[in-house]
């Protein structure tokens, strides 16, 4: 029978030969993620599960604490203690503040998921490391229980959707421009419990920063997964961050999808979604005159260091807008610390931006940037849903780092191409 990529990693790891759409797997997981909301929770779900006391593998579950980290209050710091004990009595991998970073981009930076690999995370975005060809999704936190304890997690397989971008892209369009066009013509339950394969010549063009965009916002569609064909980026990528083996699934040419949509690269401009969902976007260009009051530029989405340069090439020499304050978050600490190498966080300094340790922090109306009423933020992260990043008569639109610059210095949601 022939398979999808995803089909492939989960009949693998479900010990089967084969599996097809709608079969329920019991499949072995290599990894599981929590950060401190969902692991907290997790804690104590497994805590009534008979007979667990350690988890099946410590080497394979890894805790981030990164929402609301460095803790922001006596609640945060609370909880924040609960996972570390946890992890600490647990020998889990564990990343403190100092050492850690936005989890969507730390893993596949400290090279914990590699393609082939069924990671499954506490966390929504855990989608994003279909990037490299992994099989990668967001369950909830008595999933990520009952894994720590097991080392398995039940699933249902998902039809696939096809998505071929076929061309070349156009001036300042990005992996994040692709997503959010593809999002919008999907909407947010276009792809509801469906993998996401992404494919095409424009794909291939994207670097791997891209592609962990990309797949990070799968499940703005409802996407129970996104995921990329491993090629000679993905391996150059992965090989630069572990020597640790994998395995590389490739879809078979005659494998069943769901549907196949085409986008021609030639049609996408530089996108923004506007509020309050991440399908309703359109191109820059049609925004009209919105003032703003926040730029965030950062995220699991965009806080890589790739982003970074692209926000820097466009605020370098100039001044963020007077009425705008614009915050920038590396995803690591290592994204952070090369930024400073490379002299963007001169840059961003300069023009009058503020640089952020890395948190998720205003992604979710945490902390490090919440909006008050009738404010707006043009922003990098995933959501803009009512409420998501403040006061429920605050608006959210996303955009890609170029966007996000521009419209730091026109004070106005912007295009790269008006500067």
């Amino acid at each position: 029978m022939a398979m999808t990529m995803t089909e492939k990693i989960l009949a693998a790891h479900a010990g089967l030969s084969e599996v097809h759409p709608g079969q329920i797997i019991n499949a072995k997981v290599d990894l599981v993620l929590a950060n401190e909301l969902s692991a907290v929770v997790a804690i104590e779900e497994f805590g009534k599960i008979k007979g667990a006391v350690k988890v099946f593998d410590p080497r394979k579950v890894v805790i981030v604490p990164d929402h609301f980290t460095p803790n922001k209050d006596i609640q945060s710091a609370q909880v924040a203690k609960k996972v570390r004990e946890f992890a600490l009595a647990q020998r889990t991998l564990y990343f403190e503040v100092g050492r850690t970073g936005i989890e969507h981009v730390l893993l596949p930076e400290q090279g914990l998921v590699r393609p082939g690999m069924l990671v499954i995370g506490g966390d929504s975005h855990t989608c994003t490391y279909g990037g490299v060809g992994a099989f990668a999704t967001g369950v909830g936190s008595t999933d990520v229980a009952v894994a720590w304890a097991l080392g398995e997690v039940w699933l249902k397989v998902p039809p696939t959707i096809r998505l071929e971008f076929r061309g070349k892209k156009r001036p300042w369009v990005s992996g994040k421009d692709l997503i959010l066009y593809a999002v919008g013509r999907l909407g947010v339950d276009g792809a509801t419990y469906s993998a996401l394969e992404f494919t095409g010549e424009g794909i291939a063009e994207l670097n791997v920063a891209e592609r962990l965009t990309m797949a990070n916002m799968a499940v703005e569609a409802g996407a129970k997964n996104g995921i990329f064909a491993v090629d000679a980026k993905t391996e150059s990528y992965v090989r630069t961050a572990t020597e640790r083996p994998y395995t590389i699934y490739q879809s078979d040419a005659e494998a069943e999808y769901a549907e196949t949509i085409v986008f021609d690269l030639a049609d996408i401009e530089p996108q923004v979604a506007f509020p309050h969902l991440p399908s309703n976007n359109k191109p820059v260009a049609q925004a009209g005159d919105l003032p703003i009051d926040q730029v965030v530029i950062g995220s699991c989405t965009n806080g890589r260091i790739e982003d970074l340069r692209v926000a820097a090439a466009l605020l370098k020499g100039k001044k963020v807008h007077p009425r705008v304050r614009c915050i920038v978050i590396p995803g690591t600490q290592k994204v952070y610390l090369q930024a400073l190498q490379e002299g963007l966080l001169e840059t961003f300094i300069q023009a009058d931006c503020v640089v952020s340790t890395p948190t998720c922090g205003p992604c979710l109306g945490g902390h490090m940037g919440i909006l008050a009423e009738g404010e707006r933020c043009v922003s990098t992260t995933n959501r803009n849903f009512v409420g998501r990043m403040g006061h429920v008569q605050s608006e959210v639109y996303l955009a890609g780092p170029a966007v996000a610059a521009a419209s730091a210095l026109s004070g106005q949601i912007s295009g790269p191409q008006e500067l």
